[in-house]
Order: structure tokens, then C-alpha cells, then sequence
């Protein structure tokens, strides 16, 4: 018989990549990873990709959460947690090391552990240690899932402010005044560590700020303007992280500017600015993302300063090995250069953030940058590359 006679099997429709937003995690960043991972849900296209939320708790518990991007917002000035969103409290999610299983498990104790199903590609909208430091890229390498971000030695540079400034000194990119207190200086001498510190401000002058080495959103950090507040602002930091960052105070405007992957290479978007905060001493946590400070986009600043921060932004991210996204913020100095001040590989994609509005001001809306993003992971492998 003709094989033209035989009955024909109907064809499949191709399934939709399936993307996995992980969010929460271990650190002091936990309840603002929520927050943006519930601004990604509510925006991806669910018409062109199946969702599938996982939270990790604070404790480290991998959970199955509810698709409930309105749960995760903050509300009456009170943060999300994953803990109040997981659909158990023992149940765990596990993702295989095994980079010829995609597939994801849920398991509970004393019971069978059920299919999931494969995942495609893994959004990370975690912050901070534990999420963003490349821990979990390389967790993510291991199993061979590609993922929205730059990868495991990018994400360690972009957390580790030391090291960040290093690189960007090697390459000839403008940074400011800094030095660096290790966890054995302050443990083992903190009156030889409190000293560096003061010589410090005797060459740069008072105030100082203090800040963890690998932190972010602006916990942590504290303004010290005489010798009398050192050492709390010292205990304050280290309390997010034992290896703590003293800046000078930077005379200027502060500019910031986003970094994104197209699929010629990456590109940036306008700057913005974010003007003096008169309620608070400087743009720290509740500035932030309590009393949703606003900046202004695009920056006031002359054709010239606007091409010279996005050739600058764009430096950055190369120089670092970045991938997928960052936003690179700088000061503006009274002078007139332009100094970098960090990068942050997966910056805030709260309804307020700036990088998002950045891009919304480019051009790139926010449902098209969460895309563009998942594509641009999709046509990353993973491993050397």
C-alpha cells in the first residue's frame, strides 16, 4: 500500500517555550525580587510562552508559588514574601543537574514526586547574594537551561563592588575614590581598619559612605559625616555583608543609563537622572521603593553628555562580560566627567524603576523588553561561549 493511502497522524502544534521567573532567594533583597518578578509576570506574553513561578524562600526552600502577580506587590508599606505565596509549606521544587533533563520536579514528603515539565529558559529575578552573584547561573550552567542575564563571572563581578571597580579601572574607565575593608581587618584590628578608614577621609573628606561590598536596592548603606558615626554605619553594613565598601561623597548629578542585548550586539538606552531626595539624606532603600522617588527621563543633559553615557554604559557591560541586561549608573561631576559608579546586571523592573522607564522612553516597551530579554537567553547556549 501507497504510503500516500495511509491515515495520516494530525500534526502537532509546536508547544510554547516554557519560562520558569525564579525570585525571592536568601538575601536582604528577597521581598524586592518579588516585587519585580510579579511586574515580569504580569507582562510576559502568555500567548507566546507558558509561566511557570517558582519562589525560593528565605531559608533557601525551592517552592511552587501561585501565578498571582498582585500578591507580590508592596502594599500599605508592607513587603511580599515567598513565604506567603508558596502553595506549601514542605513542598519543593527540584530543577535536574542532569543537562539532558530539562524537566522540572515537585515533591512533597511522603508522596510521589510529580512532573512538572520541561523548562525552556529561566528568567532569575533574584537580587543580591544567592541569586545574582552568579550562584545560581551556575547552577543554571550545570543543567544546561538557559537563562535571561549575564552569566556566572559577569554576575560575580556585577555583585562584588571591589572587584567591579578593579575591572573597570583595568580598562581604563572612570571610577571614584574607594577602599575596602576585608572581614578578617575588621575581626582581627578594627582600630587598624577604623584607621584606614580615617586616613581615608583625611584624603578625601568627610562624609563617607559605608555600604556592603555585595549588596544592592541601597540596604545596608549609611552616610557618616565625622568619626562619631563610623562605627555603627560599619556594624550596619556588615550586617548584609562581613566585606564592606567606603566611597568618598561625589560632588555632581547622578545619571544612570540601561544596557540591552539586541541581536546586533548591545545597545542603550537614553539616560535618566534622579534628582536630589529631599525627604531623605540620599537615594537609599525607601527612596527607592517605599516613597517611589521619581527620576526624570530622559536626563536634561547636552547631546554631547547623552552620547558620551551611553558609549560609556556600553563599555561597561563589555568590559565585565555582561549578557542580556544592565543598568550602569554614574555621577556627573561638577567638572563635567562622567564617573561610573556600579553596575547592576539585573536591575529593579518594579513599576518604578528606572530601567524599564529608560527603555520606555528608547522606545522598547516594557512587554517588549521582557521578551526581548527571553529571546535573546534563547538564543544563548549555555557554557563556554
Amino acid at each position: 500500500m501507497s504510503s500516500e493511502n495511509l491515515p495520516q497522524s494530525p500534526a502537532q502544534e509546536p508547544r510554547k517555550p516554557r519560562v520558569a521567573v525564579v525570585f525571592g532567594g536568601r538575601s536582604s533583597e528577597h521581598a524586592i525580587s518579588v516585587v519585580t518578578a510579579g511586574a515580569v509576570l504580569r507582562s510576559i506574553d502568555r500567548e507566546k510562552y507558558d509561566v511557570l513561578p517558582i519562589g525560593i524562600t528565605t531559608d533557601g526552600r525551592w517552592a511552587l508559588t501561585a501565578d498571582e502577580p498582585d500578591r507580590m506587590a508592596i502594599a500599605d508599606r508592607t513587603l511580599p514574601s515567598v513565604e506567603n505565596l508558596a502553595e506549601s509549606t514542605e513542598g519543593g521544587v527540584v530543577l535536574s543537574v542532569d543537562p539532558s533533563v530539562r524537566e522540572v520536579l515537585y515533591s512533597e514528603p511522603g508522596s510521589v514526586p510529580k512532573a512538572l515539565g520541561e523548562v525552556d529558559v529561566v528568567f532569575p529575578m533574584l537580587h543580591g547574594p544567592y541569586g545574582e552573584d552568579g550562584t545560581l547561573q551556575g547552577l543554571l550552567e550545570l543543567s544546561g537551561v538557559p537563562y535571561v542575564g549575564s552569566g556566572v563571572l559577569a554576575s560575580a563581578v556585577g555583585q562584588d563592588k571591589e572587584y567591579m571597580k578593579r575591572v573597570f579601572i583595568s580598562f581604563g574607565l572612570p571610577v571614584g575614590p574607594y577602599e575596602v575593608i576585608r572581614p578578617r581587618e575588621w575581626e582581627n584590628d578594627p582600630s587598624a581598619a577604623r584607621k584606614k578608614i580615617v586616613d581615608f577621609a583625611g584624603e578625601h573628606g568627610w562624609p563617607l559612605f559605608i555600604k556592603p561590598a555585595r549588596g544592592g536596592s541601597s540596604m545596608g548603606i549609611t552616610k557618616v559625616s565625622d568619626l562619631s558615626g563610623l562605627d555603627a554605619a560599619i556594624e550596619e553594613a556588615r550586617r548584609h555583608d562581613p566585606k564592606i565598601l567606603v566611597e568618598s561623597l561625589l560632588r555632581g548629578r547622578e545619571i544612570e543609563c540601561g544596557v540591552l542585548e539586541f541581536e546586533d550586539g548591545p545597545r542603550a538606552s537614553v539616560p535618566a537622572e534622579i534628582p536630589p531626595v529631599t525627604s531623605h539624606d540620599f537615594y537609599d532603600f525607601e527612596a527607592k521603593y517605599i516613597d517611589s522617588a521619581a527620576g526624570l527621563v530622559p536626563a536634561p543633559l547636552t547631546e554631547e553628555q547623552t552620547a558620551e553615557v551611553r558609549r560609556l554604559a556600553v563599555e561597561a557591560f563589555d568590559a565585565a562580560s555582561c549578557e542580556g541586561l544592565v543598568r550602569a549608573d554614574f555621577f556627573l561631576l561638577d567638572s563635567g566627567e562622567f564617573v561610573i559608579n556600579e553596575i547592576n546586571t539585573m536591575p529593579g523592573f518594579t513599576p518604578i524603576s528606572m530601567y524599564p522607564r529608560m527603555w520606555q522612553e528608547t522606545g522598547v516597551s516594557y512587554p517588549e523588553l521582557v521578551d526581548r530579554l527571553i529571546q535573546a537567553a534563547l538564543r544563548r547556549p549555555t557554557g563556554l561561549r
